[in-house]
């Protein structure tokens, strides 16, 4: 006699979205595979993905495919059937059937609806013109890099979150940006009117513009969007307008087959409906009156769901403090509870400092903390989340909450109490992953680096702002006896320091022994790999290495920048900024030649070619080199300008040559092999004119002698430099900056710049090696100075020489 098994059970799962694929994850860690047949219908064509990480599609930080949250190998090694692109048209809750768009029929006994939010879409003239768009799935996304292609103006509408992220993602994507809100400050809802004015202000100088108090009227164009029009008599041209004002819960589905319905669909503690055999999650449920935008509780909504689903009948959802944040690369903003005081004898209790771009604020009532707003330095951020949700006391902290958990727990800085911290504290927003989650993987799986723990629990894999707490807590699992060194790639085990101690230790002088030598894990390498070992081995051996072209990005191996039109930028090199008549003409023959489109003077006194046809750039080279002019080296890993001022030649401030010598340093380090990109400046008086003080490299003339200056970046974030000496002459100089830049060359990582190496290594250990040992100064200056004879070749004369067919398939960018 056989038994026979017990049929499974059907659940169905309408959505395919990250609320109902978490869900299923959680039923199946729960052994719900043995439970449950599961179908899951999704709307997109696509499997899931993170609906977070959108913004950082846009800007350009993630490619669609780092978003992807479960391929569709996963559906098929876990038995579950996906019907993508094609969303559920009606539930039957008499049959117990769902029929798709498609007419596919489906049985439950268990029905999952997540079908989500749309976006608010207000009744405006103009709403349905072609260029107008939401921003809300990856659809929207490829509408908008695509307007940024072909066009150039966009307006956002909505100054929210997403509203915020849209505008920094099209202005990185090369845009004009302007951003109406109804509004008179931006994220009203989450900060506080000083902080969000110090927001705006941090936007506005990245070249966002804003029309806060603006009331949209109509959208206009004739056939095409052409702009917005607002209440007030203010108009804006766009391309490209995007609505990024909101959402509400997608509840026709549940509507239409008679499920209890308020603002979403109505479910209890248990996350089940009206209907007991029909669950509900994500942005399309209302509970006990609230509604979901943010993504926390949409994993506590997926925990408890699949614990009632596999028969766990004790979970139930309670709704917590939620936080939000901003994804602005620099710009950091963390938002919990209440932003102001509630009545008088609520306590508002405010740290601001401008020049540092700080602003903290918490709110106390009863002695409980109740809402924290800061902008600048979020550091403390979870814990005051945490204190919210626990209701603790902290009245004996009053005077110096403010300040953060260091301070206010012991009254100086400390790390993180992770021994303290409850399992259940959340550390990655984005993929839910609790403190006691990456402790149990580290432990089980004998994690010991960042790269493991995000591949085993998701944690600052998508956005990285919790990639410090999260190295810190792996440290503090691991014990500090297996630290979590940061690799080169996935690649190999090694970091950036062994791999290049080893090429010289070793005396390893191809990629192949390398890796060979190290044991590579992947014999060819990765896109992330190959060209560090390219510029190691470089750096190491000048002279022996020869230069794997294929190893280089993009636009180091056609000697151009690339635009976002597929067309070229070109630079010539101009010697400390000074031109001749004879190099104008030059560059305006190959303007009218080639019908260049833009011809630009840039930030670092050249002049830009833009728009050149991938075909044309040997010609072009070939014209410009006859006029004497090299490869500026505008897309190189080395030294791009040296920037000067017109010095004491002809300015009544100057006080010494600052162009002259401007002109010897560009003359001396051109061509130079660097980690990152390397730019110079000479200013000829403490005026700073050049902008010496936001360089790699600024030297700043005083009287009778030059200050040296290292460390500077002018980017997204700003980083004065370091005074590295004071010095006489001009020989002193040059040979301290060759020295510099060698000490640089030789130990940075590969794609790291000057300001955080110099932070990372102390300027005193610099000043020690450059300044105060002569010997060692000496020596780096020679091997500089031996780099330099191999590095000192003009690419556009070789090409252009050279019979060499050339390379122009990219090589994926990092």
């Amino acid at each position: 006699m056989t038994m026979e098994r017990n049929p499974l059970m059907r659940l169905v799962v309408i959505g395919n979205g990250m609320a109902a694929m978490r869900t299923v994850e959680e039923l199946l860690q729960r052994d719900g595979g043995a439970l449950y047949s599961i179908t899951v219908f999704g709307a997109e064509p696509h499997p899931n993905y993170n609906r977070i990480m959108l913004s950082c599609v846009l800007a350009g930080d993630k490619s669609f495919d780092e978003t992807v949250i479960n391929t569709r190998e996963w559906y098929a090694q876990n038995g579950i059937t996906l019907f993508s692109g094609d969303p559920v048209a009606a539930v039957d809750r008499e049959a117990k059937t769902v029929t798709s768009q498609s007419g596919r029929v489906v049985a439950y006994d268990k029905l999952l609806i997540a079908t989500g939010s749309r976006p608010l879409a207000p009744s405006i003239p103009g709403l349905g013109l072609p260029g107008v768009c939401a921003f809300r799935d990856i659809n929207d996304v490829e509408t908008m890099l695509e307007a940024a292609r072909t066009k150039s103006r966009a307006v956002v509408i909505g100054g929210g979150l997403l509203g915020l992220e849209a505008a920094w993602g099209l202005k990185q994507r090369g845009m004009s940006v302007a951003l109406v809100h109804l509004m008179p400050t931006l994220m009203e809802r989450q900060l506080d009117v000083p902080a969000a004015q110090m927001l705006q202000k941090a936007l506005d100088r990245r070249g966002i513009s804003f029309f806060t108090s603006g009331q949209t009227e109509s959208i206009t164009g004739d056939g095409h969007v052409e702009g917005v029009q607002l209440g007030d008599g203010r108009y804006i041209p766009a391309d490209l307008v995007v609505l990024a004002i909101g959402i509400r819960p997608n509840i026709d589905l549940a509507k239409a087959a008679g499920l209890q319905i308020g603002r979403g669909i109505t479910v209890f503690d248990d996350m089940r409906t009206s209907d007991p055999a029909i669950f509900a999650v994500g942005e399309c449920v209302e509970h006990r009156g609230q509604v979901f935008g943010l993504v926390a509780p949409l994993w506590d909504q997926a925990k408890v769901c699949a614990s009632h689903l596999a028969g766990e009948a004790t979970a139930a959802f309670a709704s917590k403090a939620l936080a939000t944040s901003l994804k602005i690369t620099g710009i950091d903003v963390f938002s919990a509870g209440a932003l102001t005081a509630a009545d008088p004898d609520d306590d508002e209790i405010t740290l601001r400092d401008d020049a540092r771009g700080i602003y903290k604020k918490v709110v106390l009532r009863e002695g409980k903390l109740v809402g924290a707003v800061l902008y600048g330095d979020v550091t403390d951020g979870q814990w005051y989340l945490q204190l919210m949700r626990d209701k603790q006391d902290v009245s004996v902290w009053r005077e110096r909450l403010v300040f953060g958990r260091a301070i206010a727990e012991t009254g100086k800085p400390v790390g993180p109490d992770f021994a303290a911290m409850p399992d259940d504290t959340q550390i990655c927003g984005c993929n839910g992953v609790s403190k006691g989650t990456i402790c149990k993987a580290v432990r089980e799986k004998n994690l010991t680096t960042l790269a493991d723990v995000r591949a085993h629990t998701k944690a600052s894999a998508s956005c990285g702002q919790c990639t410090g707490q999260v190295e810190a807590l792996l440290a503090f699992v691991t014990g500090g006896v297996k630290t979590a060194k940061k690799t080169i790639c996935a690649c190999t085990d090694q970091s950036h320091d062994e791999v290049r101690a080893a090429i010289v230790g070793k005396r390893l002088k191809t990629m192949a022994a390398v890796r060979a030598a190290l044991g590579w894990k992947t014999p060819e390498g990765c896109q992330k790999c190959r060209p560090a070992l390219n510029y190691y081995l470089l750096c190491a051996w000048p002279g022996e290495y020869v230069d794997d072209l294929r190893s280089r990005f993009v636009n180091e191996r056609v000697h151009a920048n690339i635009q976002k039109d597929g067309t070229y930028s070109v630079i010539p090199r101009m010697w400390g900024g000074v031109t001749t008549a004879a190099e104008l003409r030059a560059i305006a023959d190959v303007a009218d030649k080639y019908a260049v489109p833009t011809v630009k003077v840039t930030g670092g006194q050249r002049i830009d070619l833009l728009g050149i046809k991938k075909d044309d750039l040997p010609s072009v080279w070939r014209d410009l080199n006859r006029a004497g002019m090299v490869s500026g080296h505008a897309y190189a890993k080395g030294l791009r300008t040296v920037k000067t001022c017109v010095g004491s030649e002809w300015c009544r401030f100057g006080t010494q040559d600052s162009t002259g010598l401007g002109i010897k340093l560009e003359k001396l380090c051109w061509g130079s092999w660097t980690p990152h990109k390397v730019k110079l400046a000479v200013s000829g008086c403490p005026r700073n004119c050049a902008e010496a003080t936001i360089k790699d490299v600024g030297i700043v003339c005083v009287e009778g002698g030059f200050d040296i200056m290292i460390g500077g970046n002018g980017g997204i974030e700003v980083r004065v430099t370091d005074k590295l000496a004071r010095v006489a002459t001009e020989g002193e100089v040059l040979e301290i900056t060759a020295a510099f830049l060698q000490m640089y060359r030789e130990e940075a990582h590969y794609l790291e710049r000057t300001a955080p190496w110099v932070a990372r290594i102390g300027l005193e250990a610099i000043r020690r090696r450059v300044i105060d040992d002569r010997t060692e100064r000496q020596a780096l200056f020679d091997r500089f100075l031996y780099s330099q004879k191999f590095a000192q070749t003009d690419p556009w004369a070789e090409r252009v020489a050279g019979s060499e067919a050339h390379e122009f398939a990219p090589l994926e960018e990092v």
